[in-house]
């Protein structure tokens, strides 16, 4: 793991997420109402369809689950709707904003409780007691310090709980797309174009990425067994008419068999998702 981005204040990653909050457009409705939210988790779900699976929202049911980086807290409302006792953090106060009016308008609110958290510092801010679940998808590589994060996950989890989290993938069709149209040919400039170009609001101030291996040595580092680990997800449509809520996908994927499309995101996917387990 580069240390690229290990002098990076908090506050610029935080003040990144608070101008735009992952997926605020995913939605054409009026912010804040049930229609937006209801198609905000629509398009997340179209776009990402292996989330739910690898998330396993049933099987929390009566468990306490701990989220990291909750965002508009489309996974968040579905562990809640499963039955969870959910405990949601998030660095970005807009973003909790909106996941807090969420709960409100799909009544969940009994079942969640929403903190404002540096993940670096997690015990600071929620509540004492240990987690069945800690969750995060997408989120910890997005921290200055992310061996912090897993320290404070270390720390939190119950004994045997299991933690998943989805890490951004070093060896994926999204670093090579990247590399060959963004760099410039600044290849020794890998790690910070990774972060300029990892989000759909351009200039992150922060992304690390990893390989299976690298991620899986990370976890065993802080007393995390890796016990599955897969790739998923490459993004098939054209930016253009995406933005327009268009579902038009590049030319050489439009043409690509299905089995051949969803072998290459299982092989070169820019999701590594991850589960292990305390000890």
């Amino acid at each position: 793991m580069s240390q690229t981005f290990a002098e990076t204040p908090i506050d610029r990653v935080r003040d990144y997420w608070n101008r735009r909050p992952c997926n605020i457009r995913h939605s054409t409705k009026p912010v804040g109402t049930r229609e937006y939210f209801d198609e905000v988790e629509a398009r997340k779900y179209l776009v990402e369809p292996h989330i739910p699976a690898f998330a396993q929202f049933e099987q929390w049911r009566g468990k306490r689950v701990l989220e990291i980086g909750c965002g508009l807290g489309t996974d968040t409302m579905n562990f809640a709707r499963a039955g969870a006792i959910v405990t949601a953090v998030d660095l970005s106060q807009e973003s909790l904003d909106l996941a807090k009016q969420r709960a409100r308008v799909l009544g969940l609110e009994g079942r969640i409780q929403f903190f404002q958290a540096n993940a670096e510092e997690l015990r600071k801010h929620i509540p004492e007691g240990q987690y069945d679940l800690v969750y995060s998808f997408g989120v910890i590589h997005h921290t200055p310090h992310p061996e912090r994060v897993l320290e404070e996950v270390r720390q939190v989890l119950a004994p045997g709980g299991t933690l998943k989290l989805m890490m951004y993938h070093r060896t994926s069709y999204k670093v090579l797309w990247i590399l060959l149209t963004q760099s410039g040919g600044k290849f020794w400039k890998v790690d910070e174009m990774i972060a300029k170009h990892s989000e759909a609001q351009t200039g992150c101030p922060v992304t690390y990425a990893y390989t299976g291996k690298s991620l899986a040595a990370f976890l065993g580092q802080h007393g995390l067994t890796t016990r599955e680990m897969a790739v998923d997800h490459i993004f098939p449509y054209r930016i253009k008419d995406y933005v327009q809520y268009k579902y038009v996908r590049v030319w050489y994927f439009r043409w690509m068999p299905a089995g051949l499309f969803r072998w290459l995101e299982r092989k070169w996917g820019w999701h590594l998702c991850a589960t292990a387990t305390k000890g």
